[in-house]
């Protein structure tokens, strides 16, 4: 039989509201009277009851996210890999994940709405923010908690709510520096249809490094700049056009879109490196190279924004570039061309 409050107490000598602090708030404990009571619970073996000091604090323990339908892209993947990165962290916080659905933002809202007027959940996490987020805005008039895994756009230094995100312009503009230290010049980007945030910012990591370090013009960001939806099916028939264009390597906004890619250059028969994004297990299978999101770092965040409501955290994650060498559309293992070239030589 499990050991009890009471027995704790009368273990230690002391009451069972001086157990209850010493778990709860050990700072009023005497630090005599704190040792005591947890030897006495080490000994027991007492383990609290979470449910019940929750209900006696009026908190549910439980942290919302939206799940959203999945197609033949990726996303899906990425919002697992979080679930499971906050589902295990969240363990040392006493707090579990709870998933809603719901099929538009505004949705979403009225589900938040009414799961924290039910005290099922206490605090929310939300993804794929956008500009004019209203979410944001509903759930901040209400003051209801929570952290964004997404970034405010157009006010990340001004927004007053937590926000976390990858910094994706960075992880492109990586990829795109490590193909050029290889020796490859007409690198071109496959991306997203102008207008997404996200999308956006990946293509301007690329579009900074090939203008800076390969001379690039708008003629030439143009010429090697193909867009698609990001399916898989959408990409296959998009891909082949920087191809066309000349590209020997490409920098890709996502997975989804690396495998339009692959389909390319499978049925062309040429051998040109890819760059992913979110190094999926479509990567590893594949053997492209892509840039990993450090998701436990970003679970990490936003369980520790969610624990102090009173501090406004904000922050971009880096990424880490993953090198693969399948000899189609992997990394060289050796210089393409002759690095020592005058790197604003574009062919």
């Amino acid at each position: 039989m499990a050991a009890t409050l009471a027995q704790v107490a009368a273990l230690a000598g002391v009451s069972t509201q001086t157990v209850s602090n010493t778990i709860s708030n050990p700072s009023v404990v005497k630090d005599t009277t704190l040792t005591r009571v947890k030897a006495a619970i080490d000994e027991l073996g007492y383990t609290p009851n979470m449910r019940a000091r929750m209900l006696r604090q009026q908190r549910s323990g439980n942290i919302g996210l939206r799940i959203r339908p999945t197609d033949d892209n990726v996303a899906g993947v990425l919002i697992d890999r979080l679930l499971h990165e906050l589902s295990a962290q969240a363990a040392a916080y006493d707090k579990h994940v709870l998933l809603l659905s719901a099929a538009t933002d505004e949705e979403e809202v009225q589900t938040i709405e009414k799961l924290a007027a039910q005290s099922l959940v206490d605090e929310f996490v939300l993804t794929d923010t956008h500009p004019d987020d209203h979410r944001i805005e509903d759930l901040s008039a209400q003051n209801l908690r929570f952290v964004a895994f997404g970034r405010p756009w157009g006010s990340e230094d001004t927004a007053p709510h937590s926000w976390v995100d990858v910094d994706g312009r960075g992880g492109t503009a990586e990829a795109t520096l490590a193909l050029i230290e290889l020796g490859f010049r007409r690198i071109g980007f496959f991306g997203w249809p102008e207008g997404s945030a996200t999308g956006d910012d990946r293509r301007g990591g690329w579009a900074g490094v090939v203008t800076t370090e390969l001379g690039y013009t708008d003629a030439d960001l143009q010429a090697l700049n193909a867009e698609s939806e990001d399916h898989i099916s959408s990409a296959i028939d998009a891909a082949p056009a920087l191809l066309t264009a000349g590209a020997d390597a490409v920098v890709c906004a996502s997975d989804s879109l690396a495998v339009g890619m692959v389909a390319a250059i499978r049925t062309s028969g040429a051998t040109v490196p890819i760059v992913g994004f979110d190094n999926t297990p479509l990567a590893a299978s594949f053997g492209f190279s892509s840039v990993d999101q450090d998701l436990a770092r970003v679970a990490q965040r936003i369980l520790a924004a969610l624990a102090t409501p009173d501090e406004t955290h904000r922050g971009l994650i880096p990424t880490r570039l993953i090198i693969r060498h399948d000899p189609r559309w992997g990394f060289p293992t050796a210089p393409h061309r002759a690095t020592a070239r005058n790197r604003k030589d574009v062919p």
